[in-house]
């Protein structure tokens, strides 16, 4: 017993001193192997991106080329009638492989020196081609060396609340910067700081700030469908931004490609969108159509006898003018949102026709009106 005892005893003594002395244990690695099944999952290192990372950072590669930045220097007159130069920073896109580029119309207004700066850095001198100061559109120029690469511009008509956008700018002169998001609303009316009322509004929560104005709102396939223009306070991002539909620019280059100049058609009223229970207490059909609020002195629509208001009521502490014509249709198309007007026109030059139906005292019509042109300042 004394004797197989002290073998157990050599035999740990033994076995002690080779692993203390002359066994090299990679301690490390034992531990990565005996935990590798929760320490360090080997598919995480080599994980691909989703379906969705991939499609934006194909859109980046390809629309930040074509986005670019604009400094507009503006001279004023200081306390002491000395001149000084202030700088206004926005962004813009181009729209043609010889540099013509739309932006806002508030970020190169007033500018006495405008300087685009390309995504290679290159700079040029730029000139105003035309504007449309009612949309706070431009279109823009330079004269580059090489081909420049484009955004391709797409419909902002069928754009549903909820579907993906992309908006690419130079926030706070932050060149290239990528935001994302999703359509907000649509057909929103908002109040610009020269006191316009800009309309029919893309609104998103893709982060948009100072600097933007003027970049590209892009769909989920790299397609510009609006022009970030605004955002809700003064204090920067809050995820209300809003941009001006590409619709409305095409409408612009296409007159301007047409004509050399830019007119914008001018019917001379103003809607509300009536419908439902509403339109029936009015005793006007069910389905409802833009009532006329207003009729301008001397427009389009007075030529063309459209009746406005005769009295006024109290709709839920709004004022509601009644007894107007309602707007059911227009080109043929009946009327279901309280921006389809102003879709209509964004199709329209002055001096084409718009045929409006109407209904009045019980019953439809159809008529026929030659739109005019809006005054330059208006």
């Amino acid at each position: 017993m004394k004797l197989r005892t002290l073998l157990w005893a050599l035999v740990l003594v033994a076995g002690f001193y080779y692993v203390t002395s002359m066994a090299h244990w990679n301690v490390g690695q034992l531990v990565r192997r005996t935990t590798g099944s929760w320490y360090s999952p080997g598919a995480a290192s080599t994980a691909g991106f989703s379906t969705d990372e991939v499609s934006n950072i194909d859109i980046y590669k390809s629309a930040h080329l074509a986005t670019v930045n604009i400094t507009s220097v503006v001279w004023r007159e200081g306390w002491f009638f000395q001149m000084y130069p202030e700088k206004g920073t926005g962004s813009g896109f181009i729209i043609n492989s010889d540099g013509r580029i739309i932006t806002n119309y508030h970020v190169v207004s007033g500018g006495q020196q405008l300087t685009v700066t390309l995504s290679s850095k290159k700079q040029y001198k730029a000139r105003v081609l035309g504007t449309d100061r009612k949309n706070d559109l431009a279109i823009v120029q330079i004269e580059p060396r090489d081909k420049l690469p484009v955004l391709k511009l797409g419909d902002s008509d069928p754009l549903q609340v909820g579907q993906k956008v992309l908006a690419i700018g130079n926030p706070f002169g932050l060149e290239g910067t990528l935001t994302t998001g999703v359509v907000s609303s649509l057909g929103r009316s908002i109040s610009a700081e020269d006191g316009r009322t800009l309309e029919g509004m893309i609104q998103t929560d893709a982060a948009i700030n100072p600097g933007n104005s003027g970049g590209p709102l892009l769909d989920s396939h790299g397609n510009v469908i609006g022009i970030n223009t605004a955002i809700y306070g003064p204090q920067g991002n809050i995820g209300i931004g809003f941009a001006m539909p590409i619709n409305r620019a095409k409408a612009m280059l296409d007159e301007f490609q047409k004509s050399g100049h830019i007119t914008r058609p001018l019917l001379g009223v103003k809607t509300v969108l009536v419908q439902g229970d509403l339109a029936q207490a009015l005793d006007l059909p069910a389905e409802g159509g833009l009532l006329i609020q207003e009729v301008e002195n001397g427009s389009a629509a007075e030529e063309a006898g459209i009746h406005g208001p005769r009295r006024v009521v109290i709709v839920g502490n709004t004022p509601l003018g009644i007894g107007g014509d309602l707007v059911v249709a227009i080109d043929g198309k009946p009327v279901t949102r309280d921006d389809d007007l102003q879709r209509t026109m964004n199709h329209k030059r002055a001096g084409e026709n718009m045929e409006l139906t109407i209904y009045r005292n019980g019953r439809t019509q159809k008529i026929n009106v030659k739109l005019g042109s809006a005054p330059e300042n208006l």
